[in-house]
């Protein structure tokens, strides 16, 4: 689905991203991923291949997306979708419910989630109207934007960034639409990764998402879970769909979950 793509993975070093990065190189598609832990690039670069090229970065700074843009032009010859993966909690830094967040662990939550998605964004939008095409750009946002869970999941900043990402794609996707340029959403819910190790190895956390999260036996999400939706939206079958948010996430919007 993805031959002769070009695209750009913001996150594609380690747990989402590095799994759709594995899908898009398995469809066809030549990457670049973006990794900020320079041993996570290294492994990636042996799992990836050839196809891919893998440049450690940190995508809060603004020349970062910049570099990976310029870097696939540079090595595969064109540019033609940005998935952004790149994101994280904020709860080291003072993310929390309201009565204790501190404003460094908003600051940090929203640089980590919505600025860097922003910079990425902009790098993409700005290479397609250069270059006078059309494009896809995906970006990830969470069920707790929208669908919280106050018992085991208040982080608040979290929350209000990752909602923060559904209007500002939207806002995008609604003015580039003229330009060909199309702008989605994927909003998984609890998916193990590094970045849900507090909740994934947590035994009554566990218990919860089997109620939570329904599907396949009630179980957490894995990273391939995603996988087909990001081809999808990075591939031509997705050429008449722009602002749109696809729910990836066992059942977590439609259950109660048993406490």
């Amino acid at each position: 689905m993805l031959q002769g793509k070009k695209i750009v993975i913001i996150g594609g070093t380690t747990g989402l991203g590095l799994s759709a990065a594995k899908a898009f190189v398995k469809n066809g598609a030549q990457l670049i991923a973006v990794g900020r832990n320079p041993e996570s690039c290294d492994q990636a670069g042996q799992i990836l291949g050839q196809n891919t090229r893998v440049l450690a970065a940190d995508a809060i700074k603004p020349e970062t997306a910049q570099k990976a843009v310029e870097l696939c032009i540079s090595e595969f010859g064109d540019f033609d979708g940005l998935y952004h993966v790149a994101g994280g909690s904020g709860r080291r830094f003072g993310d929390g419910p309201l009565h204790e967040l501190t404003l460094e662990g908003w600051q940090k939550t929203f640089d980590l989630n919505l600025t860097s998605l922003m910079l990425s964004n902009q790098a993409a939008v700005k290479k397609f109207l250069e270059l006078k095409k059309g494009g896809s750009i995906l970006n990830m946002s969470s069920v707790l934007s929208f669908s919280p869970s106050p018992a085991y999941f208040t982080t608040h900043a979290y929350a209000a960034a990752k909602s923060a990402v559904t209007g500002f794609t939207k806002a995008l996707a609604s003015y580039y639409a003229k330009d060909n340029i199309r702008i989605n959403i994927l909003a998984p819910a609890l998916v193990e990764t590094p970045m849900s190790q507090r909740a994934s190895q947590d035994e009554q956390i566990m218990e919860f998402i089997k109620t939570k999260q329904p599907l396949d036996g009630g179980r957490n999400g894995k990273p391939e879970d995603l996988d087909g939706a990001a081809v999808y939206f990075m591939s031509d079958a997705s050429s008449f769909t722009t602002g749109q948010t696809l729910y990836v996430d066992g059942g977590w919007e439609l259950s109660e979950g048993q406490l």
